[in-house]
């Protein structure tokens, strides 16, 4: 079948402003949205640029605007959107060229938060253990990859940058949550602030966003809870 792309196109080196670039393409309906962006790049025009890696939704670092959503395009199939297809990189955050955007604002949120384990206890001889129970409590929080789709996908975030972000969020929750893990107090406060969780207005763009399925709106209100409670 015939799909024809409609790709949001920038080189800073040589454009004022980004511009629409419309390509055609053979395509299977079960191919993907990367298989796509890759006859383009190896047959039609090789200046394309875009970020992929695993090409098996791991990875996270094809993530960016398909027909208006944020998706994986190594996990978005041609035959779900029919054509012609819109493709245009992830929104609040500066693009680079074409569909790859500038990850280190992202990023920066997400090292604020202290993704790592805390704790000073001696180390015990075998492992760390923990109870089903105990684990389940953060596991859904743990398959984040950040992707930034989720928050990428916030009307907050687009209009305020300081604004720390569902991803950033996402990845305190699962060690905030950790029975293992000792630095719950430092992290609540971190997002106890007024670019923190509270920014957060409920509205599951996050969520429906999250090419893990995660559930971020949950996640966020978890911490505002738990910031609650500490208080009392």
């Amino acid at each position: 079948m015939k799909v024809k792309l409609k790709i949001r196109r920038f080189d800073p080196e040589k454009d004022r402003a980004p511009w629409w670039a419309h390509y055609e393409v053979e395509c299977e309906p079960t191919d993907r949205v990367l298989d796509a962006l890759n006859l383009v790049k190896w047959y039609q025009d090789g200046s394309l640029t875009y970020r992929r890696s695993c090409a098996h939704g791991i990875c996270g670092s094809d993530a960016m605007r398909i027909n208006g959503r944020n998706r994986l395009a190594c996990k978005t199939l041609i035959q779900e959107l029919g054509s012609p297809i819109t493709i245009e990189p992830l929104l609040g955050l500066p693009v680079i060229k074409d569909l790859v955007v500038d990850m280190e604002p992202f990023m920066e949120h997400y090292r604020s938060i202290m993704p790592y384990l805390v704790n000073d206890d001696p180390p015990p001889a075998d492992e760390r253990l923990q109870s089903i129970a105990q684990r389940e409590r953060f596991d859904d929080t743990t398959k984040c990859i950040l992707c930034a789709a989720c928050t990428t996908a916030c009307p907050i975030f687009w209009s305020r940058p300081d604004y720390i972000g569902p991803a950033a969020i996402v990845q305190a929750h699962r060690f905030i949550f950790d029975s293992r893990d000792q630095a719950a107090e430092e992290r609540l406060r971190i997002l106890d602030s007024p670019s923190g969780v509270w920014r957060c207005r409920g509205i599951y763009n996050c969520t429906e966003a999250c090419p893990r399925e995660i559930q971020v709106t949950q996640a966020i209100a978890e911490i505002k809870r738990e910031i609650l409670r500490r208080r009392r």
